[in-house]
């Protein structure tokens, strides 16, 4: 069954958190101070984001991989760049990830203690 419009919203930014890495990226940027060295000299990391170089580093991943994670999840809406200078910085839309909560809730439905299954 082809995936209709108002369902690719809600799509993408899950195949784009189906990846472990792309899905640790985001967590970390929820907290850039506590995951990556910030010099707030040169950039405000809530403001404008974290270096790619940064999130590379942590990762251990080549550049190019780091790159293209990174822009699967912009295409998804869950970050946003900026660059400075020649570097390219990251940041959560934290906006976008509230609506696709709320979306998921809507489309999916919120768990009821009841349909939990206990251990």
């Amino acid at each position: 069954m082809p995936v209709t419009g108002d369902l690719a919203t809600l799509i993408e930014p899950l195949k784009a958190l189906a990846n472990p890495v792309r899905f640790q990226v985001l967590q970390w940027l929820r907290d850039p101070e506590e995951h990556f060295p910030v010099d707030p000299t040169v950039t405000d990391p809530r403001a404008v984001g974290v270096c790619v170089s940064h999130i590379q580093a942590k990762t251990g991943l080549a550049q190019s991989t780091v790159s293209a994670y990174m822009a699967v999840l912009e295409r998804a809406g869950l970050v946003r760049s900026t660059r400075v200078g020649k570097w390219t910085h990251y940041r959560r839309d934290e906006e976008r990830i509230a609506l696709l909560v709320e979306e998921l809730k809507r489309e999916v439905g919120e768990a009821r203690t009841g349909d939990l299954l206990s251990p």
